[in-house]
């Protein structure tokens, strides 16, 4: 609280009837208000929103070669499920439709020798759901 002037203080021992009888322990003034109130300002932003999206689309490029090996991975894994299928005697849906969907996504490219690897992945992928009569995009 800000104080501008020294003006003298007078009536503060004298109350009315009403303050008197009031269950409330406070007193309320004549309601008079403070002469020097200033608006709020309002406060800018600490970053803007184009600052926050420019570093959302910049994109690690171990993140990237970390999905591209999970994807891999999952395309093995689904294959060598596949395997293990045919030997027991048959191939379930499930798995093929799993097949479908991995295949199905899109893919980034990172590394050159990561992507050539992958090609090898997803081809023969390919060609075991073409042998079931199934083409995925």
């Amino acid at each position: 609280m800000r104080i501008d002037s020294n003006q003298r203080v007078s009536n503060l021992g004298s109350r009315t009837a009403t303050a008197r009888s009031s269950s409330s322990p406070f007193f309320v003034g004549d309601g008079a208000t403070a002469a020097d109130s200033r608006p709020a300002t309002t406060i800018a932003p600490a970053t803007s929103l184009d600052a926050l999206l420019a570093l959302q689309a910049v994109e690690d490029p171990l993140l990237k070669k970390k999905k591209l090996v999970r994807r891999g991975t999952q395309l093995l894994d689904t294959l060598e499920d596949m395997k293990a299928d045919l030997l027991s005697g048959r191939v379930s849906e499930s798995r093929l439709n799993q097949l479908m969907a991995v295949l199905g996504q899109a893919r980034e490219h990172a590394d050159p020798r990561l992507d050539a690897l992958l090609d090898d992945i997803e081809l023969r992928a390919r060609v075991e759901l073409a042998k079931r009569g199934l083409y995925p995009a």
